[in-house]
C-alpha cells in the first residue's frame, strides 16, 4: 500500500466553503413575528448553515395579488457550505415544517412563511428552479429595504448596481407612479 492509497480522493473544489448567502424571509398569515422567528431558529439548528445577521422586520403591502393581509418582511445574511441548490431544499423543508404548501394556493398569495434565496455571493445561475439573483430583486421594494439595512454596499451581480442604489431607484419608482 503506497501513501497515495491511504488518501482520501480529493474534494471537488468548492466542497466545505463557507459561502455568504442572503436570503428574504416574509410571512401574512397567522402569528407572522412568531413564523419569522420560527424559521430563523430552524436555519440556526442547520449543521451547515449559521445565521450571520438579521434585518429588522418591515410591514409591507402585498405584491401581485392585493386581496390578503399585509406581509411582515426581513432578510438574512447567512454563511453556508451548503451549495446553492441544497441551501434552496433546505429552505423549502424549513416551508414545509412551518405550514406552506407551494402546491395550494395562489401564487403571491397569503403564505404562513416565505422564505426566498436572493443571493449567493456573486454567483449568477439560471438553472430549472433556481435563479441566481432572484429574477425580481432588484424590484421589490420589500426584499430590498430589509437586505439594505443589512449590506447596503452588497452589488447584484448582473446589474453591478448596490442595494442601496436599487433601494433608492425603487422609492424613486413609487414615488413617480402613486397608488390609486
Amino acid at each position: 500500500m503506497t501513501a497515495a492509497d491511504s488518501q482520501p480522493a480529493a474534494a471537488p473544489a468548492q466542497a466545505g466553503l463557507e459561502q455568504i448567502a442572503h436570503i428574504g424571509l416574509g410571512a401574512n398569515l397567522g402569528d407572522r413575528g412568531l413564523a419569522i422567528a420560527m424559521a430563523l431558529t430552524c436555519l440556526g439548528r442547520h449543521d451547515q448553515i449559521r445565521v450571520d445577521a438579521v434585518a429588522p422586520l418591515f410591514e409591507t403591502e402585498p405584491v401581485g395579488d392585493p386581496d390578503q393581509g399585509r406581509f411582515l418582511n426581513s432578510a438574512a445574511r447567512l454563511r453556508t457550505t451548503l451549495p446553492p441548490a441544497d441551501l434552496l431544499n433546505a429552505l423549502l423543508s424549513i416551508e414545509r415544517a412551518l405550514g406552506r404548501d407551494r402546491s395550494r394556493g395562489r401564487r403571491w398569495g397569503p403564505r404562513p412563511i416565505d422564505l426566498d434565496l436572493l443571493l449567493m455571493g456573486d454567483r449568477a445561475s439560471d438553472m430549472p428552479g433556481l435563479r441566481l439573483p432572484h429574477p425580481r430583486l432588484a424590484e421589490r421594494r420589500f426584499v430590498l429595504e430589509p437586505l439594505a439595512r443589512l449590506d447596503p454596499d452588497l452589488r447584484h451581480p448582473l446589474l453591478g448596481r448596490t442595494i442601496a442604489d436599487l433601494l433608492h431607484a425603487s422609492i424613486q419608482r413609487s414615488r413617480s407612479f402613486p397608488r390609486s
